[in-house]
Protein backbone atom coordinates (compact mmCIF):
# COMPACT_ATOMS: atom_id res chain seq x y z
CA UNK A 1 0.00 0.00 0.00
CA UNK A 2 1.05 3.30 -0.75
CA UNK A 3 1.09 5.90 2.05
CA UNK A 4 1.67 9.83 1.56
CA UNK A 5 2.75 11.87 4.37
CA UNK A 6 2.44 15.76 5.23
CA UNK A 7 6.04 16.58 6.79
CA UNK A 8 6.04 19.54 9.58
CA UNK A 9 8.31 22.06 9.67
CA UNK A 10 10.79 20.28 7.40
CA UNK A 11 12.14 21.15 3.96
CA UNK A 12 10.75 18.20 2.66
CA UNK A 13 6.73 18.60 2.48
CA UNK A 14 5.64 14.72 1.40
CA UNK A 15 7.18 11.53 2.44
CA UNK A 16 5.08 9.00 0.78
CA UNK A 17 6.71 5.15 0.52
CA UNK A 18 4.99 1.32 0.29
CA UNK A 19 4.24 -0.38 3.30
CA UNK A 20 3.79 -3.85 3.40
CA UNK A 21 3.06 -5.24 7.28
CA UNK A 22 5.72 -3.84 8.87
CA UNK A 23 7.80 -3.49 5.82
CA UNK A 24 9.02 0.16 4.07
CA UNK A 25 10.19 0.19 0.65
CA UNK A 26 10.79 2.92 -2.40
CA UNK A 27 10.73 5.88 -0.15
CA UNK A 28 10.04 9.69 -2.07
CA UNK A 29 11.21 12.49 -0.50
CA UNK A 30 9.64 16.01 -1.75
CA UNK A 31 11.38 18.71 -1.10
CA UNK A 32 14.27 18.80 1.49
CA UNK A 33 18.60 17.64 0.90
CA UNK A 34 18.09 15.57 -2.74
CA UNK A 35 21.09 14.00 -2.57
CA UNK A 36 21.07 12.99 0.70
CA UNK A 37 17.59 11.50 0.95
CA UNK A 38 17.84 10.07 -1.91
CA UNK A 39 20.74 8.41 -0.06
CA UNK A 40 18.90 7.98 2.70
CA UNK A 41 15.71 6.02 1.05
CA UNK A 42 18.27 3.67 -0.79
CA UNK A 43 19.77 2.58 2.85
CA UNK A 44 16.23 2.42 4.47
CA UNK A 45 14.92 0.40 1.82
CA UNK A 46 12.68 -2.98 3.13
CA UNK A 47 13.72 -1.75 6.69
CA UNK A 48 10.75 -3.01 9.12
CA UNK A 49 8.70 0.67 10.56
CA UNK A 50 10.74 -0.81 13.76
CA UNK A 51 14.01 -0.45 12.40
CA UNK A 52 13.45 3.05 10.98
CA UNK A 53 12.40 4.29 14.18
CA UNK A 54 15.21 3.14 16.38
CA UNK A 55 18.17 4.69 13.50
CA UNK A 56 15.84 7.89 13.44
CA UNK A 57 13.44 9.05 15.65
CA UNK A 58 14.19 12.38 17.44
CA UNK A 59 16.89 13.11 14.78
CA UNK A 60 16.94 16.94 14.56
CA UNK A 61 17.89 19.13 11.82
CA UNK A 62 19.84 22.72 13.10
CA UNK A 63 17.33 24.69 15.39
CA UNK A 64 14.57 22.31 14.57
CA UNK A 65 13.11 20.49 16.60
CA UNK A 66 12.56 17.78 14.24
CA UNK A 67 14.48 16.74 10.60
CA UNK A 68 13.33 15.18 7.37
CA UNK A 69 14.65 11.44 8.52
CA UNK A 70 12.46 11.94 12.12
CA UNK A 71 9.38 13.03 9.91
CA UNK A 72 9.93 9.85 8.32
CA UNK A 73 10.42 7.92 11.19
CA UNK A 74 6.88 9.39 12.65
CA UNK A 75 5.20 8.86 9.00
CA UNK A 76 6.18 4.97 9.05
CA UNK A 77 4.91 4.45 12.69
CA UNK A 78 1.71 6.01 11.90
CA UNK A 79 1.06 4.43 8.41
CA UNK A 80 1.52 1.47 10.44
CA UNK A 81 -0.80 1.83 13.32
CA UNK A 82 -3.63 3.50 10.75
CA UNK A 83 -3.10 0.09 8.79
CA UNK A 84 -3.44 -2.18 12.04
Amino acid sequence: MRYEYKAENTCAQIISFDINGNIITNIDFYGGCNGNLKAISKLLDGSTVEEIEEKLLGNTCGRRPTSCTDQLAIAVRKAYNEIN
